[in-house]
């Protein structure tokens, strides 16, 4: 069954066709633009998980900031291989940062390219591969962390 690539489909749906079958969306006609997300999410943790956070290395398996940035990174140029109807893009640019506070770390993913589609889906699952790092880095120390308020924060376009 051919469907017409940036049309939406059932019910609205870009990655599905009129009869609800699912499909990559064909992003040949739209322009190369500049595109920019940012993604956030937060880590809650315990006061103690906080404190070690705070000492580089002290926690049992090292940096675990510096180990989920890189994993964010990472995560965001792997997307369309971890989400199977995303394109895959050449990002120009990926930054993965934290702010440690009382009851968590924030967590904050930009991503930037220049192409056909957005890089939300590379932002959020930065966000959400740096978040899962952390919380694999703790589990020792800290069994009640919890993942939350994972969330597109911006994405523009020019």
């Amino acid at each position: 069954m051919k469907t017409s690539g940036g049309k939406t489909g059932k019910a609205g749906f870009s990655h599905l066709t009129a009869s609800g079958e699912a499909r990559m969306v064909n992003v040949a006609h739209k322009p190369e633009q500049l595109r920019r997300a940012v993604a956030t999410g937060f880590l809650r943790c315990g006061s103690a998980t906080i404190s070690l956070l705070l000492k580089k290395r002290s926690l049992p398996k090292g940096d675990v900031l510096t180990v989920a940035k890189i994993a964010g990174i990472q995560a965001a140029k792997s997307t369309s291989v971890l989400i199977p109807l995303c394109h895959p893009l050449a990002l120009h640019w990926v930054e993965v940062a934290f702010e440690i506070e009382a009851d968590g770390v924030r967590i904050e993913a930009s991503a930037e390219t220049t192409g056909k589609t957005g890089v939300e889906m590379e932002a959020l699952t930065a966000v959400c591969v740096a978040a899962l790092t952390i919380y694999d880095m703790c589990k020792a120390v800290d069994k009640s962390m919890v993942i939350e308020a994972v969330r597109l924060a911006s994405k523009t376009k020019s």
